[in-house]
């Protein structure tokens, strides 16, 4: 399946976090980037989905961290 890429706002939205806590996933190894400088992507299909109300759009839960990989420390 391909990626789905987007950018670190619309990944945050997706995810229910701040757009920092996408940059700290990726540069932890959790998440994948593509491109660089300001065109860089993530996968949406990496980054659990936030659940949100589903009239107002209101975040309920954030989506779950995503695992580090073996070996990787988190920040």
């Amino acid at each position: 399946m391909p990626p789905a890429l987007a950018n670190a706002a619309d990944a945050a939205y997706w995810a229910g976090r701040p757009v920092g806590t996408i940059w700290r996933w990726a540069s932890e190894g959790r998440i994948s980037r593509y491109g660089t400088g300001k065109n860089i992507r993530y996968n949406l299909r990496e980054i659990p989905k936030a659940v949100r109300d589903e009239w107002t759009r209101e975040l309920i839960t954030p989506g779950e961290t995503p695992k580090l990989p073996a070996g990787a420390r988190a920040a």
